[in-house]
């Protein structure tokens, strides 16, 4: 029983970090965009109209949003790094975990194997 609480434990923690790169990421991503339509909007007003549905970006804008987005993850590279590395070695230890449960349920009987 204690090894299964062990293994929640681990499991809300890499979901913790998971949640952590994520979020990283995603303010990357809108600082990203938001560098770009100020740059968009500093640069010569665009004349063209666009159809419903289809995105204002041209293909030098998406490549101005790739560059930003290259530049802020190099920026934050060692927190992403970190982060990475962390998740990496909890997805370790939480198979490692669940391999010794499901050892010892296999040996208890099959009424007893707990479901995760």
């Amino acid at each position: 029983m204690t090894r299964l609480l062990l293994l929640r434990r681990m499991e809300t923690a890499r979901r913790q970090t998971k949640a952590h790169l994520d979020l990283i990421e995603r303010q990357i991503a809108t600082r990203a965009e938001r560098m770009t339509i100020s740059a968009q909007a500093q640069a010569k007003a665009k004349a063209r109209s666009h159809p419903r549905g289809r995105s204002r970006w041209t293909r030098s804008d998406e490549a101005l949003f790739r560059e930003y987005l290259d530049q802020l993850s190099f920026e934050r590279r060692c927190e992403i790094d970190a982060l990475t590395r962390k998740l990496s070695r909890q997805e370790q230890a939480i198979a490692a975990v669940r391999a010794k449960v499901t050892i010892e349920g296999s040996g208890a009987g099959a009424e007893t194997q707990p479901v995760l």
